[in-house]
């Protein structure tokens, strides 16, 4: 189990190889090329493609993460579902894809709080989060997660009781985690769909909480 708690060093070691993001991939490459050649000639406008990364990035991507979560809050089936095999309980949703063939649920509770990062490089679940953010990816981030977990949350704007434990799980190309946060009070009458809108990317990552329902949009 790949997991540290807030008061306690980590040592772990990745298996290295082609599934690690922090080296462009052969394909990677040729379409970063094409971008630049494209650009130079005018046939594209980087802003534009910007704006369309950003869209994958914070809106799609994690509206399947969302309904992931949405489906645990409002299925007691589903969660213990989750629980017990994350990587099929998901893909029986349809989202299923090459950053997560193998993944795990970790339930935020009263007691405990889940942080997620890629301690060597930035390890993702593409198919329930989207692309990765870049402050994800960040050398400053990848390390002082582990080490100070709850001064980074707090520079995420969240603060958590000194009382409540944070456990923070360390990604790899063969296991890749999604969090599951607490469902907020006063959603009793709230559907999936509903549910879904209260539930952020980085709610996912463990770098927020789940919003009020006054505060969805």
């Amino acid at each position: 189990m790949h997991d540290h708690d807030d008061d306690h060093a980590h040592g772990h070691e990745h298996a290295h190889g082609n599934d690690h993001d922090n080296h462009y991939s052969d394909m990677q490459a040729r379409v970063k090329a094409l971008e630049t050649l494209l650009t130079e000639k005018g046939l594209i406008d980087p802003a534009a493609i910007d704006a369309i990364v950003e869209t994958y990035e914070t809106k799609v991507g994690p509206r399947n993460g969302a309904h992931v979560v949405a489906k645990a809050w409002s299925d007691a089936d589903f969660a213990d579902w989750l629980k017990r095999d994350a990587t099929a309980a998901i893909a029986s949703l349809g989202y299923t894809g090459r950053q997560g063939e193998h993944m795990r649920a970790v339930f935020n509770t009263a007691e405990t709080h889940n942080l997620v990062v890629c301690t060597l490089c930035s390890c993702y679940p593409w198919s329930v989060l989207g692309l990765p953010p870049v402050w994800y990816k960040a050398p400053a981030y990848r390390s002082r997660a582990v080490i100070d977990p709850r001064g980074v949350l707090a520079e995420f704007g969240l603060t958590l009781p000194e009382d409540k434990k944070i456990r923070v799980w360390d990604s790899t190309a063969e296991l890749r985690y999604l969090v599951i946060p607490e469902r907020p009070e006063g959603t009793d009458g709230m559907d999936e769909q509903m549910l879904a809108g209260l539930v952020s990317r980085d709610a996912m990552i463990g770098t927020a909480v789940a919003r009020k329902p006054e505060s969805a949009t």
